[in-house]
């Protein structure tokens, strides 16, 4: 527990909060995700119940939640070719800096992961999303040039950061 929130990955139970959060994170940051408010609407009740399961794929998906039970933040780790890789990243707005935390301990957990499998883990972000940028770059994270087209917004680019472990 720290100031009001615990990190903890999620269970099966969980679907329900787990399904608002991502439904809060796609309104709040469309930019930030491979996916679409309205495509998230469409999933049914067995979509969530698997989606708030431990990962079958080696990786990590922690949650913060405060002491009353309300999600307030996620983030995941999944492996991949180029090693670890930091995705679906989200604090809910009233959680966000560093005061609360949340995104400091959320981190915290997901590097602690990374570090089982690799010296270096990975992230792409939207260039249009400079909050979330300067947020990695204050924890370590560095452009390394690379970029590749944002699916649903093609004209805009995800910039690969890393960060060296």
């Amino acid at each position: 527990m720290s100031a009001g929130f615990l990190i903890r990955s999620p269970d099966e139970e969980d679907w329900r909060e787990v399904r608002d959060l991502r439904l809060e994170m796609l309104a709040d940051t469309p930019i930030a995700y491979l996916e679409t408010l309205q495509a998230a609407r469409r999933h049914d009740e067995a979509y969530w119940r698997r989606r708030a399961r431990p990962r079958s794929d080696g990786g990590i998906t922690v949650v913060a939640v405060t002491d009353a039970g309300r999600f307030i933040g996620t983030m995941a780790g999944m492996p991949g070719v180029g090693g670890p890789t930091l995705v679906g990243v989200y604090v809910t707005p009233a959680f966000r800096g560093r005061r609360a935390g949340v995104t400091d301990a959320l981190l915290d957990a997901v590097e602690a992961w990374a570090r089982e499998h690799a010296d270096v883990l990975r992230l792409e972000v939207n260039e249009l999303n400079a909050r979330a940028r300067a947020a990695y770059e204050r924890r370590g994270f560095v452009l390394t040039g690379r970029t590749s087209p944002y699916p649903l917004d093609p004209p805009s680019l995800e910039l690969e950061m890393i960060k060296r472990l």
